[in-house]
């Protein structure tokens, strides 16, 4: 199935969930995705949100974004900084969800990156309330 197609458009509803018996081991494209992916997805998304707001309470208490690109739009505007940084996720998620069962190694899929995506996030969650909690003390 071509990247661009009629099913990922949405104009056609496929139902194809998984590889192929004959294509196995091979980077393949789906028509419907697994309930789980939207739960991942929805994660990653929570926790960008979450790493925004963290964010600008450290910056508040004295912290430095070292992101020299988030540095600029926080110093423009903040409604821009987390509209942009939402953004960003967003499609980056889309494309990591179109290409969920694309290899990336040998054994290595695109799935298991988000899944990695969202454990980095829910550890910088932790660290970032951890600073907070520092900040307060």
């Amino acid at each position: 199935m071509p990247f661009l197609c009629v099913y990922h458009l949405g104009i056609k509803i496929g139902r194809r969930m998984r590889e192929r018996r004959a294509t196995q081991g091979r980077s393949v494209y789906v028509d419907c995705y697994a309930n789980h992916l939207m739960l991942c997805v929805m994660g990653i998304l929570i926790l960008s949100a979450c790493d925004a707001v963290f964010t600008l309470g450290i910056l508040a208490n004295g912290g430095e974004e070292l992101n020299w690109f988030m540095d600029m739009l926080i110093a423009d505007s903040v409604a821009k900084f987390v509209g942009v940084k939402l953004a960003l996720t967003s499609l980056a998620l889309i494309l990591l969800v179109i290409h969920h069962d694309v290899l990336l190694t040998k054994k290595i899929r695109v799935r298991h990156l988000k899944y990695m995506i969202l454990m980095a996030y829910t550890t910088l969650i932790g660290y970032e309330i951890f600073l907070l909690q520092l900040a307060n003390a």
